[in-house]
């Protein structure tokens, strides 16, 4: 045996020295890949967290003092809040088919008696959000997207808090946000159990109405109550959870839903005529809205317009009544809306109320309307501007209105300036406010002038002046976090390749020595004192200035990346040097890959805009691959046309709409089409095993009657779980129940089938087809339409993944056979049966990377939060209970998730490549796109824009994280894997 390695074989001195090397070096290589790991989640998590403290900064600020408008009398004693949940605008205003409206008695208030327009609301359209926006006046505390929008991250002012006392109704997830911590409010809520998505909610509508009508009743045998009752400043809330329920499960387009419009409608018009009756007096205010709209497949939460636009109608003491149309029908003060709808948009002309004024608002334009109304001091925090097309004022009334309104927000902004100021050292004021004072002065010498309108002009300016520097100190501290992100992110990647490169490839040589190791470990510890004196001195700054703690684990990352990159300046000195003597056809070859990534990390960063693309990526690909194939397969084969057809097969999906449409059939021919897949893998797996080009995925180390018996256990329980998807939606449909024991058997089956694989045959195709069968049944039962399909077809490509991969390594088999023992010092690194990483192997984390992202948007785009179709879990459950409807769906979304990484982790052991060593490279592009999406985070345009921006880069970084987590879960099944055995002949014993 020769002795030209590394370490050499000459002698058994040198054999046990050779063992002890190898062994401390793999130590060192556990410990630095374990150390890697735990810092890559921690960076990951770390980072992540920065998105809290640039877009999701809770824009709420204590110390501000109220400030009432300055009323001789409020226009209203009381006001009455309707609230129909996820009611969308055209639904309320359009005629049904019978052109017969479904809301005749506000369409008559529309017309006789008070204001209307549409109400805009801006993403997320989720009912929390809404409601903070009516009720607080502003666009939600942004860190309650932490707490699932359920509850108060941070205390804030409303108007109820603002109010003398009270009276709430309505749904458990919105009342007690608004009202649990209030000390003058009387409020119930019905039991969770209530709001089961099988029945018509409408009856939750008559409740609230119930409890209230009971109220007034007990108040005529209460004089406590009916003092109370009779005091000024009060507030009546009655929550309709109706709609949205209805909406979810039925669509906005069924009859239940807009018979939920009617019932809705009535309502009203009892609410009216029971208070009318009680007072008597006319001082009461009434004002009916929507949260939020609904989608045409029952979801909401972006920016269309089926979700922002809701119905507004406002009637009774304070409000104007209605004007004929004119030129310029929106008559309030705001230019544009924030879900970007222009000003005058048409009335549509099914609508019937073209020849009546319409003023549309911004949803926290509602809570100073409110406010102002009752004579109270706007929220606090509110952001909302007066809308003026609503209050029936005299001129002076309207100034002294707005004035209050412009100071509250005017106060917000010196609050905020005061305490940006105190904490930082280079303070940077909103130079356009730094003389409010002279401006608030100038207000009041014109309001005792009687020039109103020139004093409105000024307050209406300053509110807008007030407004952009609300957002100016919001933003306050986003260059420096952008800037040190993104350098964190940067060193992150250097230090992988540099890991990737040192450990995994034959490219660190004579870099790995010993001595030259000991050499750098002396210079670097100058880098590290460095590096921890910088740390200590930017975070003694940020003590200084009294930043956030996170502030401090930003920077500090990043110094250590950095840090640990100028330790290593010897291998990086020592590759460049390697660099500069290749010849120009290996440049050749690196420039081509380094194309190939980019143009595919590219392609995956603009996919999450545009699904379709990867249409043309598999189209092509399909085409590529099975020209490769024809080359690398000796013989004539089937496998090249396979391999095109089944790509072609998944491109189909991304041209499909995202909205999954119901079709119960379908899915239950998907069942078929998993059983048929299975058995051709089945026979393959039989068949074929004698066969050289196949040996490598139908190798199995014994196969046993248990095997078969589990294999038919599990065809059988694909197509129990296709029979249950029938019956199940059968009889909810039929009985708007979920029957017990189909709830029973589909729970059964859908747990069981998952540890089926387990115990299967631990060949590559016979291990993976007993996984594809074993997560099918509960995709099925979590299916409602074309998305069961394509679970088979991503399946499908997957094994066309694992072919092509077959064919380039039987085909590499020649050249592998010809290596001798100078490759033994590969083993110090990685394991015997393992090979270094080339630069071919580049193309095994790039396909993986496009998979996994197809299971992201192959079905919808999982970016936007309306892409939750909620009905998916109605044959799990129907009551609604918000958490296990939430695992449920994302356990759906990550099944294909777990489809691919399985198959990934058998094509490592295929091709014999370290399954870490390309997970690094996962991480290494996937963060490449991370950085491309934290520069495309966009901070102007409409929240729709914002919101999907954010998203977009919040999913690609959590993608690294839970592919870690994925590969540990899917390891369960893939680590007792096994591949034939490498040739035991001479020209193979150091493979």
């Amino acid at each position: 045996m020769r002795s030209d390695g590394i370490l050499g074989v000459g002698s058994s001195d040198q054999s046990r020295s050779t063992t002890a090397v190898v062994a401390s070096r793999r130590r060192w290589l556990k410990r630095r890949e374990t150390w890697l790991v735990v810092l890559g989640v921690a960076l990951h998590a770390v980072y992540m967290l920065s998105i809290f403290d640039i877009y999701f900064k809770t824009p709420i600020v204590h110390g501000m003092d109220p400030v009432p408008p300055r009323f001789s009398e409020p226009p209203a004693k009381r006001l009455v809040l309707l609230i129909s949940d996820g009611l969308r605008a055209d639904k309320f205003f359009e005629p049904d088919e019978q052109g017969k409206y479904r809301a005749p008695f506000l369409r008559n208030v529309i017309k006789n008696q008070g204001r209307w327009g549409v109400s805009h609301a801006r993403p997320p359209t989720e009912s929390r959000p809404g409601h903070v926006a009516i009720i607080a006046g502003f666009y939600e505390d942004p860190s309650a997207v932490t707490k699932g929008w359920k509850a108060n991250p941070v205390e804030f002012d409303s108007v109820f808090n603002q109010s003398r006392h009270t009276f709430a109704f309505g749904s458990p997830d919105i009342i007690p946000i608004f009202c649990s911590a209030l000390p003058h409010s009387t409020w119930n809520s019905y039991p969770h159990e209530y709001e089961d998505f099988a029945t018509d909610a409408s009856f939750l509508d008559e409740w609230s109405f119930d409890q209230f009508e009971s109220l007034l009743n007990r108040s005529r045998e209460d004089p406590k109550l009916k003092e109370l009752l009779h005091q000024d400043k009060l507030v009546v809330f009655l929550h309709l959870l109706g709609c949205d329920s209805n909406g979810h499960a039925h669509r906005p387009y069924s009859s239940i839903y807009l018979n939920n419009v009617k019932v809705v409608d009535k309502i009203a018009e009892r609410v009216y005529h029971l208070l009318e009756d009680y007072y008597r007096d006319n001082r009461t205010s009434y004002i009916f809205t929507a949260d939020h709209g609904m989608s045409d497949k029952g979801s909401h939460g972006d920016g269309h317009p089926t979700n922002t636009d809701t119905p507004l109608v406002a009637w009774g003491a304070g409000i104007k009544y209605p004007k004929p149309a004119s030129g310029n029908s929106h008559s309030d003060s705001v230019t544009t809306f924030v879900d970007k709808h222009a000003h005058d948009m048409p009335t549509p002309y099914d609508w019937g109320l073209r020849r009546v004024e319409r003023v549309d608002v911004n949803q926290a334009d509602i809570a100073p309307l409110m406010s102002t109304l009752l004579g109270l001091p706007c929220p606090v925090n509110s952001v909302g501007n007066l809308p003026l097309g609503y209050m029936k004022l005299n001129e002076a009334e309207e100034v002294e209105a707005v004035l209050a309104n412009t100071k509250q927000i005017l106060n917000q902004l010196l609050r905020k300036s005061y305490i940006k100021s105190s904490n930082s050292l280079f303070f940077k004021p909103f130079k356009p406010l730094v003389h409010h004072s002279s401006s608030l002065s100038q207000i009041d010498e014109l309001i005792s002038a009687k020039s109103y309108e020139a004093a409105m002009k000024l307050a209406v300016d300053l509110r807008n002046l007030s407004l952009e520097g609300l957002h100016y100190f919001q933003t306050y501290d986003w260059l420096m976090l952008m800037t040190v992100i993104t350098l964190g992110y940067t060193g992150w990647m250097i230090v992988l390749a540099l890991h990737v490169l040192q450990c995994y490839s034959s490219l660190s040589g004579d870099l790995s020595k010993k001595e030259h190791l000991s050499v750098q470990k002396k210079d670097s510890g100058k880098v590290y004192i460095s590096g921890c004196l910088l740390m200590a001195i930017l975070s003694g700054l940020n003590l200084v200035e009294h930043s956030p703690p996170l502030y401090h684990a930003y920077i500090g990352m990043t110094v250590f990346l950095w840090t640990q990159i100028f330790s290593e300046y010897r291998l990086i000195r020592g590759l460049w040097r390697y660099l500069r003597e290749r010849r120009a056809d290996y440049f050749i070859k690196l420039l081509f890959a380094a194309a190939v990534a980019v143009v595919i990390v590219e392609l995956l960063v603009h996919s999450f805009t545009e699904r379709k693309l990867y249409t043309w990526f598999f189209l092509i690909a399909g085409v590529v691959a099975s020209i490769l194939l024809h080359f690398s397969i000796p013989w004539r084969s089937g496998i090249p046309v396979f391999v095109c057809l089944s790509c072609w097969f998944l491109s189909v999906f991304t041209l499909m709409p995202a909205e999954i449409p119901d079709n119960n059939n379908l899915v239950v021919i998907s069942g078929a089409i998993i059983i048929v897949i299975s058995l051709a893998a089945k026979w393959l797996d039989t068949h074929a095993e004698g066969n050289k080009f196949w040996q490598s995925i139908t190798f199995n180390e014994s196969r046993t009657f248990m095997c078969s018996m589990l294999y038919c256990i599990q065809i059988f329980l694909v197509g129990v779980s296709s029979v249950m998807v029938f019956l199940s939606t059968k009889h909810r449909t039929q009985n708007q129940e979920l029957h017990s024991s189909h709830q029973f058997i589909n729970w059964l089956v859908a747990g069981s089938s998952m540890v089926l694989p387990l115990f299967s045959a631990n060949g590559i195709l016979s291990r993976l087809s007993s996984i594809f069968l074993g997560f099918a049944p509960p995709f099925l039962l979590l299916s409602i339409g074309y998305e069961a399909v394509f679970y088979s077809a991503l399946a499908v490509v997957l094994m066309a993944w694992i072919l092509f991969e077959n064919a380039s390594h039987h085909s590499s088999k020649v050249k592998d056979s010809s290596l001798s023992e100078k490759n033994t010092e590969e083993h110090i690194t990685i394991g015997s049966d393992e090979r270094y990483l080339q630069l071919s192997d580049v193309r095994i984390p790039l396909i993986f990377m496009v998979l996994f992202n197809v299971a992201f948007f192959g079905t919808g785009n999982f970016a936007s939060i309306a892409s939750f179709e909620i009905s998916s879990v109605y044959r799990f459950i129907t009551i609604f209970s918000p958490f296990l409807m939430a695992a449920l769906l994302i356990f759906k979304l990550f099944i294909p998730f777990m489809l691919v990484i399985c198959a990934f982790s058998a094509i490592t052991k295929l091709v014999r490549v370290p399954r870490l060593g390309c997970y690094f490279l996962v991480i290494l592009f996937s963060d490449i796109m991370t950085i491309h999406f934290f520069f495309l985070v966009k901070n102007t345009g409409s929240w729709m824009e914002i919101g999907n921006s954010i998203s977009h880069f919040g999913i690609v970084s959590a993608q690294v994280v839970f592919v870690l987590l994925l590969f540990a879960l899917t390891n369960l099944y893939t680590r007792s894997i096994r591949v034939k055995p490498l040739s035991t002949s001479p020209s193979l014993k150091t493979l």
